[in-house]
């Protein structure tokens, strides 16, 4: 009778006897693999010398186009910042407040430079109400506003590009932008670390929880600083 290769057995349970299954699911099987996959993918982002970068370009995007995920980066760094020590949760605050800071000093600008009726986009009926509503708010209460607007992302593009619009004064605008920057950012990573640090499953399960959770609170934020702010929130488009 032939030697089984007790080799075959570790892995397969085959012997000579007959088909054993085995009770214990193959580390190769596809969704222990996939998972891996995405663990693997995580950890080597957060150790990534470009995952700071990275994060920088997407929140200064963020800045202008509100499809990009800026707010989720900085919220799945946090996450990773706790579950797998990296990066620095210091340094992800820091660079996420510094390109919120300058995307909206962007917005600013633009608005200051050319005005709001320059391009098309500017005098759609849509975007001249955005103007107009971030106008009012910002004569009644400039300060509260360009804070508050911040974590409103339709909103704070509106609001920046007025701010630069009206002219209102450089260094005061600066000022409260960059609080509001350094807030924003401090409150998207707390919360992917503090969701990293309570819910257990590794780096996929605490970036997937924290980024959920941070979708729903910024919702609920939106619509509550939108309220206070005033009516509606300016027209999306």
């Amino acid at each position: 009778m032939p030697r089984t290769d007790p080799r075959a057995e570790v892995f397969t349970r085959c012997t000579a006897a007959g088909h054993r299954t085995c009770p214990v699911r193959s580390p190769f099987t596809p969704p222990a693999y996939e998972g891996g996959v995405v663990e693997d993918l995580l950890i080597e982002v957060a150790r990534s010398a470009w995952a700071l970068p990275l994060l920088f370009a997407l929140v200064l995007g963020d800045a202008f186009l509100v499809v990009i995920p800026g707010e989720a980066a900085v919220t799945a760094l946090g996450a990773l910042a706790v579950s797998q020590g990296e990066p620095p949760l210091a340094a992800i605050v820091l660079v996420a407040a510094a390109a919120a800071l300058t995307g909206d000093a962007v917005c600013y600008l633009v608005g200051r430079t050319i005005g709001l009726q320059r391009w098309r986009w500017m005098r759609a009926p849509r975007a001249q109400a955005a103007f107009s509503w971030a106008r009012v708010r910002l004569e009644q209460r400039a300060a509260l506003v360009l804070f508050t607007a911040r974590f409103i992302p339709f909103a704070r593009i509106a609001v920046n590009l007025t701010a630069g619009g009206t002219r209102l004064p450089a260094p005061r605008y600066l000022a409260v932008a960059g609080l509001a920057a350094l807030a924003w950012a401090l409150y998207q990573a707390l919360v992917g670390a503090a969701v990293a640090a309570l819910v257990p499953g590794g780096p996929v399960v605490a970036v997937v929880v924290s980024v959920v959770f941070a979708v729903g609170l910024g919702l609920a934020i939106d619509a509550v600083l939108a309220r206070r702010l005033g009516a509606a929130r300016p027209p999306r488009g």
